[in-house]
């Protein structure tokens, strides 16, 4: 049996001496030299594992300064008749511009605290769990972050004087329309366990629908339609492998049952085998070129609240207003910047007999361009309990930077409610608002266009009350508080400093 004494340094590979405390154990060379490296490598090991949206959005890292300033140009001249002796100029018609994605202005952290070090150097299992737990928690604060971007995309209005809008003569759009909002009750199913079968079977279906609605959108403004995403939740990435698998005897009639996104050729061969499970969060189903993915991180919590927040104000918004359900996006919608990557650090607190061990990263997002982005909600506010009419689905809200229309101010509170949806197709085609008392209805001839739904969506992701029960009593949420947009040139951002806003890019929030 070995004694105390056989415990020298050779014989604790991570530890240089016995006596020392975490700072002597750290040296730069020699003996225990390699405790945070294999540590801080795991910890990236770690997040790496976890880390969903990052890889599917444009990630960079920058080695200095605050912000990436992202090119935009429009079309170049075109002469179609060059007549003998003409001269061309050049750049006459052509348009630039230009937009900042901006550092965040503090990092995020993991932090622990544990009382017997030897167990962080010497068991695998004990360190592993320490370094796997550190990770992910960075790693799903940075999902939330990013797929609340893609929603706040999909939410923000065209680039005013978008010099991609149109050619000189007007014809081809490559930019200019904003982010869509595809607001369906149906969607109300999706991912829902007390829903029936055929609920769910309805809402997958017309999310497939809008799958392929909003690749046409990118075929029309001339977007690549590669690097195509859905994000779902798993019961509704189970919902969505499950079409055509049947669920009673009904369904087996006339040879029907046989599953879309089953791995047969003449059933679909979308998906796998139904011998084989996909339940690990990184499987995949393809349909129509668009990669369906699975996440328990999409925005539908109230991240104003202060047990939620996941960043700074930018990020901590009232998602649950109108709770998304799906996000579809092609990933130049947004940016995500790194200036440091990730880091482990490590203090010996003597007076606590601890060690206190920290993982952070400083980072950042950006909006590049919000016509790549979609986002896919149900009922606003819809009410859990009881049922009160058309007054259990209003909230107020208010969005800076908002577009007027029909003759309603959205950058002043604004009540959203009595929410008319198609009996057909389950998509929205009508709501009111009461910013003074007298209702001004929207889409009242049966439609409603993508800049009223784009209104509502600024707003709820800002709204200040909610009605959560059938008195129809509108309260508070805490914490809330004024989303200005962001999608705006380089030259009308003001960067840090006395001019900046709270979040660094000259606006609130």
């Amino acid at each position: 049996m070995a004694t105390v004494g056989d415990l020298a340094a050779e014989n604790l590979a991570y530890r240089a001496n016995l006596d020392g405390g975490i700072g002597f154990n750290n040296p730069d060379t020699g003996d225990g030299r390699l405790v945070l490296p294999i540590f801080a490598g795991e910890v990236i090991h770690a997040y790496d594992q976890y880390n969903i949206f990052e890889p599917m959005v444009e990630s960079r890292t920058i080695a200095s300064g605050t912000t990436m300033e992202f090119p935009v140009t429009g079309y170049v001249s075109l002469n179609p008749v060059w007549q003998a002796g003409e001269e061309l100029v050049g750049g006459a018609d052509s348009q630039s511009t230009s937009f900042r994605v901006a550092l965040d202005k503090r990092p995020i952290a993991s932090h622990f605290e544990l009382d017997n070090i030897d167990l962080l150097l010497t068991q695998w299992e004990y360190r592993s769990e320490l370094a796997k737990q550190a990770g992910r928690t960075l790693s799903d604060a940075r999902d939330r972050q990013i797929a609340c971007y893609v929603a706040r995309a999909a939410s923000e209005n065209s680039l005013s004087g978008d010099p991609r809008a149109t050619d000189a003569f007007g014809y081809s759009a490559v930019g200019g329309l904003g982010g869509k909002v595809f607001c369906n009750d149906k969607f109300d199913n999706l991912g829902k366990a007390t829903a029936t079968a055929a609920q769910r079977t309805d809402a997958a279906l017309k999310l497939l629908e809008k799958i392929e609605e909003f690749q046409i959108r990118l075929q029309e403004v001339d977007a690549p339609t590669e690097g195509v995403f859905c994000a779902v939740e798993p019961r509704t990435f189970q919902d969505i492998r499950a079409l055509g698998v049947a669920r009673d005897s009904s369904d087996l009639a006339g040879g029907a049952g046989r599953p879309l996104f089953g791995g047969v050729a003449d059933a679909g061969g979308l998906g796998a085998g139904l011998g084989q499970g996909m339940f690990n969060l990184a499987d995949r189903l393809e349909y129509q070129g668009v990669t369906i993915i699975k996440t328990n991180h999409l925005p539908n919590k109230d991240y104003a609240a202060a047990a939620r927040q996941i960043g700074e104000s930018r990020y901590n918004r009232t998602f649950h207003v109108a709770p998304v359900k799906a996000l579809i996006w092609q990933q130049g919608c947004v940016a995500s910047l790194k200036m440091m990557g990730l880091k482990v650090d490590q203090v010996d607190d003597i007076r606590r007999n601890t060690v206190f061990t920290v993982a952070s990263m400083m980072g950042g997002t950006g909006i590049m361009k919000p016509e790549h982005a979609a986002v896919c909600i149900g009922t606003p506010a819809k009410e859990t309990g009881g049922d009160n009419g058309d007054n259990d689905v209003q909230f107020e809200g208010a969005m800076t930077g908002a577009t007027t229309t029909d003759s309603v101010s959205f950058a002043s509170t604004t009540t959203f409610g009595v929410f008319g949806f198609d009996g057909t197709t389950g998509d929205m085609t009508q709501y009111e608002t009461t910013p003074e008392g007298t209702p001004v209805v929207h889409g009242a001839s049966g439609t409603i266009d993508d800049q009223d739904l784009r209104n509502m969506y600024q707003c709820s992701i800002s709204a200040s009350k909610v009605n959560t029960d059938a008195t129809a009593s509108a309260t508070a949420i805490t914490g809330a508080t004024t989303a200005s947009l962001e999608y705006t040139k380089a030259g009308d951002i003001s960067i840090f400093g006395s001019l900046g806003g709270a979040d660094g890019l000259g606006t609130s929030a």
